[in-house]
């Protein structure tokens, strides 16, 4: 039923790897780029660049499909986002769109940039915007990758996506301004998502999705406590709404389980069996509905 496009380069393994364990494993073949999801509602899967999903998204050529929102924001695509996933390489997923020129410069902001700076790429669209609305003139390259490698002996300015700025640090450039934040967007073509059968697959598509992302850095804590001590156990849980208690047969100890941040796991622990709570048992998560 739905054609998918799914992104190569950055993106490519932590997508796939999200798709696994939404239980929509992405199974290769011997064309690189032609892939398969063994699910009634998946009828074709594609690997591209995503900086070119979005327009074959606004065109139909898919239904649905995994890019960034700096490339949906390059492409100027008329397509239906349906689902921010804070994902990327590393990280929390929110890459930063920046300018950056050479650590020696004298420049120390995005406004005393010089007119007729050469400035390279790979968003020229997003680039001419923002320079333009600041009223400088200046070049405006298109990079085919390595952006950073082109400064200073053939450009004077980068404009780049970044997580953490340390491949701009390695490169001896420093940061004047951050353009746009960018997270990895679930996009939908606009007539496919006014298709009622169309729509309820991609809903629950994203459904599966989402609960991955949601169950990731949390963990599943359940433990026995007596009647007496179930206050000061329950008082001092985190939980998403309300832990779950139960009476365990024949017994004055009740079952508590509930979820929490994984990295707070080792300083809860301690202090769950220190209020009382016995036979604590801590498990991954797959997924989260909500």
């Amino acid at each position: 039923m739905l054609k998918i496009a799914l992104p190569k380069g950055s993106l490519q393994e932590q997508t796939l790897q999200l798709f696994a364990d939404a239980d929509l494993a992405v199974k290769r073949s011997a064309r690189e780029y032609t892939v398969a999801v063994a699910d009634e509602r998946i009828s074709a899967v594609k690997i591209l660049r995503p900086q070119e999903i979005p327009k074959y998204i606004e065109e139909g050529y898919f239904d649905l499909g995994v890019s960034g929102f700096d490339c949906i924001t390059e492409s100027g695509a008329d397509v239906v986002e349906i689902a921010d996933m804070p994902y990327a390489k590393t990280g929390t997923g929110v890459m930063k769109m920046v300018i950056a020129v050479p650590e020696e410069s004298p420049v120390q902001k995005a406004s005393g940039i010089a007119p007729g700076s050469r400035v390279t790429t790979e968003f020229p669209n997003i680039t001419r915007k923002y320079f333009e609305n600041m009223g400088i003139p200046v070049e405006v390259f298109y990079s085919y990758g390595a952006t950073e490698a082109k400064v200073p002996e053939l450009m004077d300015v980068v404009v780049d996506l970044t997580e953490t700025g340390s491949t701009l640090r390695r490169n001896r450039l420093k940061i004047l301004d951050t353009i746009m934040e960018s997270t990895t967007k679930l996009i939908a073509n606009k007539a496919s998502w006014e298709d009622p059968d169309k729509r309820k697959a991609m809903e629950e598509i994203r459904t599966l999705l989402l609960g991955v992302i949601d169950a990731r850095g949390r963990v599943l804590l359940s433990m026995n406590v007596a009647k007496e001590k179930i206050d000061d156990v329950v008082n001092m849980l985190p939980a998403m709404k309300r832990p779950t208690v139960a009476p365990l047969y024949n017994s004055d100890y009740f079952e508590i389980t509930t979820v929490v941040e994984k990295d707070e796991v080792n300083v809860i622990i301690p202090r769950l069996k220190e209020k009382g709570a016995e036979d604590i048992l801590e498990q991954n998560i797959s997924k989260i509905v909500r």
